[in-house]
Parts: C-alpha cells; sequence; structure tokens
C-alpha cells in the first residue's frame, strides 16, 4: 500500500498541501518514497496546559505543529524521525483520555486522542510504520529516550528538596534528565545530555551526583514509562502559545 502510494499524484499533492501550511518557515517535506500515512488533531500535553497541536504522520517521520488556522496555516513546525519512536498507552485519567506517550532521545510527550478508537489507529499505524523502518534498516528499537516533563500544576513544592514553594518569584525549572518539577537551588548544575542537546542542560542535584558517578540507569525517572498522572485541567483549555518545553526551563 505504502510502496504503491510513494510515487503517486495524490500522495505529491497532498505532502504539497502541508508543506504550505507551514509556509516558508516550515522545512520540505517531499522527498522520494515519502508517503503522508494520516493526519489529525491531538492534544499535546506541555508543561503548563494540555493544548491543541495538527499532527502528520509519514512512513517515515511524525510531524507536528501550532493551529494558526485549521487545515490552511500551522506553525512552529516539528519533525521527529520515526526510527527513533517508541510508544507506550497511557491509562485514563479525569479529562485527559484517550492518550499515549510519544517517546524519542530527544524529547517525549504525552498526547491525547478524541476517542479510543482514533487512538488505537494513531498507536497502530505508528508501530506499524516504525516496524517497516527498523525492518528495512536492520535497526533495532531505540532503548534510549528523553524524560517526559511532570506539568508545572503537579507541582506546588519543589519535587527533590520538597521544601522549596514555587511562586512568581520562586519559579519552576525541569530536570532535563528525570522531568521533575525542580527549584533553582535543586538545579543549579548542569550536564551534557548529547541526545538533546550540544551543549551542558539544567539538571537536578540528584540526577548530577548519579550521572556524574556513572549510575545514568538510575537517574532515569520511572514516570516517563508508566506516565499514570495527569493534571486535573480542561482539555478545552488551549492556546496558540509556544511549545512550553522550548523554553530555558
Amino acid at each position: 500500500m505504502v510502496d504503491r502510494l510513494a510515487n503517486s499524484e495524490a500522495n505529491t499533492r497532498r505532502i504539497s498541501i502541508v508543506e504550505n501550511c507551514f509556509g516558508a518557515a516550515g522545512q520540505p517535506l517531499t522527498i522520494p518514497g515519502r508517503v503522508l500515512i494520516g493526519e489529525g488533531v491531538l492534544t499535546k500535553l506541555c508543561r503548563k496546559k494540555p493544548k491543541a497541536r495538527q499532527f502528520f504522520l509519514f512512513n517515515d517521520i511524525l510531524v507536528y505543529g501550532n493551529i494558526v488556522i485549521q487545515k490552511k496555516k500551522y506553525n512552529k513546525q516539528h519533525i521527529i524521525p520515526l526510527e527513533n519512536v517508541t510508544i507506550d498507552s497511557i491509562q485514563d485519567e479525569g479529562d485527559l483520555r484517550n492518550g499515549w506517550l510519544i517517546k524519542t532521545p530527544t524529547k517525549s510527550f504525552a498526547v491525547y486522542a478524541a476517542t479510543a478508537t482514533e487512538k488505537s489507529e494513531w498507536m497502530n499505524h505508528i508501530n506499524k510504520c516504525v516496524s517497516d523502518l527498523l525492518s528495512k534498516s536492520g535497526k533495532t528499537p531505540s532503548n534510549e529516550h528523553a524524560a517526559v516533563w511532570v506539568p508545572d500544576s503537579e507541582a506546588a513544592v519543589c519535587m527533590r528538596c520538597q521544601k522549596a514553594k514555587f511562586t512568581p518569584v520562586n519559579r519552576r525549572h525541569h530536570c532535563r534528565k528525570c522531568g521533575f518539577v525542580v527549584c533553582g537551588p535543586c538545579s543549579e548544575k548542569r550536564f551534557l545530555l548529547p541526545s538533546q542537546s550540544s551543549k551542558p542542560v539544567r539538571i537536578c542535584d540528584f540526577c548530577y551526583d548519579l550521572l556524574s558517578t556513572g549510575e545514568m540507569t538510575a537517574c532515569q525517572s520511572s514516570r516517563s514509562d508508566s506516565y499514570g498522572q495527569s493534571p486535573k485541567s480542561s482539555l478545552n483549555d488551549v492556546s496558540d502559545d509556544d511549545d512550553d518545553e522550548d523554553s530555558s526551563d
């Protein structure tokens, strides 16, 4: 099916439409052999609140962006190579239902579909694309992934010292290794995580100590692998803000 569509005029036209929706700021998406599998709006869990994002699944990449005008204009284009992707289902909780984790070495996050059927279709198609890519390349599935950031709303106090209360002055920060919400004094150190950045990034003291002694696996938060808790915020509470994980904290 995918091979038959690869060089079809219909597929080329569909990909061209997606390119045009992102405008000049987006990267070109048309390459030989690339096929647009499907598209749709998913709710992405960002650090401050859930936000609607437009997703496009190709046979080799996953693309998403902010919705400016539905079906016509998107910005803040993100491109994720599917070879590096693993996905895990998330249990329903409160208003956040039909979700799963998209995990990569560079970035990991939770998304939610409107229905259980839509979730199943997305997960099945993503898994099929990843499986086909790995089969063709002979590579093994990625076993390294960035931590899923704990949303700001889940932490009234620092998740490490359990003492510092967050206020407009005492800001929240995120450890790039475990994804915990931590205070400034608990995250003053930086460490080079090559899969996430070419420069040292902010990490908490706990992770720094483990990384410095070579105990890297112990530093990985179990929360990233079993993301069971979600903020009790409304799924309709969306905005056109930039993705929060792109901030410096």
